[in-house]
């Protein structure tokens, strides 16, 4: 294969352009050759992010960061996969965008300093707080349905959920494993969760 064979995306617009405020000009002129799906093809960022927003679902994720953990680029690539309402990271602000692949460009993503700042935002929204972590007393996510309206918080690699955000949860939920480690990543943690979610609340995705 040649490696016009291999590039992702469109060249530029054939023929005339169309005239839609939801196209951008550049785009249509040099291509697009961002990793979106077609019917987003030549669209402007804010465009594809305000209809998005037509139709996130119901569910937040939520993932601390104490110590730069390199999974929440994962964590907002499986969100914008899963059209979460917003990410919010918990603790230190800057973190790695490099596992986002860019999606954050798409996905809201909302700062909070502490857990006591996060925990009485989710209040103010009445939206209950459901920690995923293979904790004693944690009920078995496979067996489980997860409440429609909620945010899914995850822990740190290798420690987990804090005490404070522990505390927090109204729900706990733990993810089978069969091998020798002790834990999944969040990234991995936090896809299979969100899927979970899709499952049991949203129907099939758009054409």
């Amino acid at each position: 294969m040649t490696d016009e064979q291999y590039e992702v995306g469109v060249g530029p617009w054939p023929g005339d352009p169309p005239d839609d405020p939801r196209y951008d000009p550049q785009l249509l002129a040099e291509g697009d050759r961002r990793n979106v799906v077609d019917r987003y093809r030549y669209w402007r960022r804010e465009a594809v992010v305000a209809d998005l927003d037509l139709r996130r679902h119901d569910f937040h994720v939520a993932i601390e960061n104490w110590q730069h953990d390199m999974n929440i680029g994962t964590v907002v690539r499986n969100a914008n996969a899963f059209l979460a309402a917003e990410v919010h990271i918990v603790g230190r602000r800057r973190w790695n965008r490099r596992g986002a692949m860019v999606t954050d460009r798409y996905q809201h993503v909302r700062h909070h300093e502490s857990i006591d700042d996060f925990v009485a935002w989710a209040g103010q929204h009445d939206l209950p707080l459901v920690g995923i972590d293979n904790l004693p007393g944690s009920r078995p996510l496979e067996s489980s349905t997860l409440p429609r309206r909620c945010v899914l918080l995850f822990g740190q690699e290798g420690p987990g959920l804090s005490d404070a955000a522990r505390a927090a949860c109204d729900q706990l939920f733990s993810i089978a494993q069969y091998g020798s480690t002790r834990s999944i990543n969040a990234g991995v943690a936090s896809g299979i969760a969100m899927h979970a979610w899709i499952r049991a609340h949203a129907g099939p995705p758009p054409d």
